[in-house]
């Protein structure tokens, strides 16, 4: 017999609208399952029941006034959304991960928080991440190592594992993630899920702790390609303040909308070598494009091969950016011994960046979204989409890629782990995880798909088109 989490977030919110459901009782499944699974999958860092509540008897107010009154509810109405621990939720503790904050408590909100609240989503926890969302796994001095429910022996990804776990576990229907070098991307791969990197400037990062590098951004993870779109609707806008601006879709048009559209017939690149040095792929993850590959073909786009030179000046210049953007997180003075290993050597490698070198860095990013803009996309002439995996490697088992005694060594594992991901994060590009293979252990492998700056459009509406194909959510793990 199905379960409400069987439920997708859409059906949810249609089930509240109708009032064959109520957010109370939706809030309170999603509580117990919580209470009964987290501690083992390691989704949550703060769990907020009590908030969860309060909103889900407003939510249910409101759904029942507008019924009487014949009024139009927001499209996630009433479903519950957690939020990644690097966002901040006025009056919730705000850890990022680290126990040098375990007791910050901040009193705004984040732009995006604002949004889930306007929304009319409930407030399951802040989910875990690790520190400062640094390394690609999710583990840190604050709680139990977020798992992917696929095999609780291996890692959810990160930084937005915490997310991810709780959506692929049942403990939430859909979740925030944010994303700076893959950190949505990575654990939607691990953990079996789709998730979407927005363009640069589509969600609005502010008013405090905005990243001046421009590789960060909020997005969704969730379990169908229909839930993500609407969730990206509630969290797409800019204000007054942000340091970028994503192109509007057509007046009228919404993300959810582009599920129900026909991509057209897509010029598609497909990369399956690292552009970087040293970095073999596994066969998994090349199978896994493979396919899609034929997949793509079979639905008539055309996918030719595709090779980048082999060069890790842009790796380095990515490096230099993201040890500045660790230097200068905010951390008091007695929280610097707290720290984890790997965020001590990157914050004291950023402090020895000097703003000249900074700046060339952030200038290579540019130079390369030029050239991807003007040679390799450009409209009409160019590819519509990069296919490639998501990541290099299945899964790995927990603890595999921290090396305490030797973080310098465990930041280059982190990047042979990840080659591909970060390129979408300097370019400014959209790009997706989209969970259309398992391997022969039964871990779930994602296949990644880069867009034009500002053409989530097209991600979705293939990505739907893919889904309808080969569908993936009757896939459910151990702990579903």
């Amino acid at each position: 017999m199905a379960e409400l989490h069987d439920l997708t977030a859409l059906e949810q919110a249609e089930e509240i609208r109708t009032g064959e459901l109520s957010p109370v009782e939706l809030t309170e499944h999603y509580l117990t399952r919580i209470e009964r699974l987290d501690d083992t999958l390691g989704a949550f860092l703060t769990r907020t029941p009590e908030i969860a509540r309060k909103q889900a008897a407003e939510a249910e107010s409101e759904a029942v006034a507008a019924r009487r009154q014949g009024s139009a509810l927001p499209p996630l109405h009433g479903v519950p959304v957690p939020v990644k621990d690097l966002s901040q939720v006025a009056g919730v503790r705000c850890t990022m991960g680290s126990a040098a904050l375990a007791d910050y408590v901040p009193e705004i909100d984040d732009h995006i928080t604002a949004a889930l609240r306007r929304a009319g989503t409930i407030l399951l926890g802040k989910t875990n991440t690790p520190e400062f969302g640094l390394p690609c796994y999710t583990e840190n001095a604050l709680a139990p190592p977020a798992r992917t429910p696929w095999d609780l022996e291996r890692s959810a990804g990160g930084s937005s594992g915490g997310a991810a776990a709780a959506v692929a576990g049942g403990l939430a229907p859909v979740a925030q993630g944010s994303d700076g070098g893959g950190s949505i991307r990575i654990p939607a791969s691990a953990c079996g899920l789709y998730g979407i990197k927005p363009s640069r400037g589509r969600v609005s990062d502010g008013p405090l702790l905005h990243d001046v590098t421009g590789l960060s951004t909020s997005g969704p993870l969730a379990r169908t390609v229909a839930d993500a779109a609407a969730l990206l609707d509630v969290m797409a806008g800019t204000l007054p303040g942000d340091p970028y601006a994503a192109p509007s879709l057509p007046p009228g048009e919404t993300f959810a909308g582009q599920v129900r559209r026909d991509p057209g017939r897509l010029r598609i690149a497909v990369l399956d070598q690292a552009p970087l040095p040293d970095v073999e792929v596994h066969p998994d993850c090349r199978t896994a494009v493979a396919e899609t590959a034929a997949l793509l073909g079979e639905l008539g786009h055309h996918a030719e091969e595709l090779t980048f030179p082999v060069d890790d000046r842009i790796l380095h210049a990515f490096t230099r950016a993201w040890s500045v953007m660790a230097a200068i997180r905010p951390v008091p003075p007695e929280g610097e011994e707290l720290l984890m290993p790997l965020t001590r050597y990157l914050r004291a490698r950023g402090r020895e960046v000097p703003g000249t070198d900074l700046a060339t860095s952030l200038y290579a990013f540019r130079a390369l979204a030029q050239t991807v803009a003007d040679d390799l996309m450009p409209p009409g002439t160019g590819y519509d989409v990069i296919l490639s995996p998501t990541l290099a490697a299945p899964p790995h088992p927990v603890g595999a890629l921290r090396d305490d005694d030797d973080p310098q060594a465990e930041f280059a594992a982190v990047g042979r782990f990840t080659p591909f991901t970060a390129l979408s994060n300097i370019t400014g590009q959209p790009a997706v995880s989209v969970p259309l293979h398992w391997n022969a252990e039964g871990l779930p492998i994602g296949v990644m798909l880069a867009g034009r700056y500002g053409d989530e459009a097209t991600l979705i509406a293939l990505s739907a088109q893919l889904e309808a194909a080969r569908p993936w959510a009757h896939r459910k793990p151990m702990m579903w």
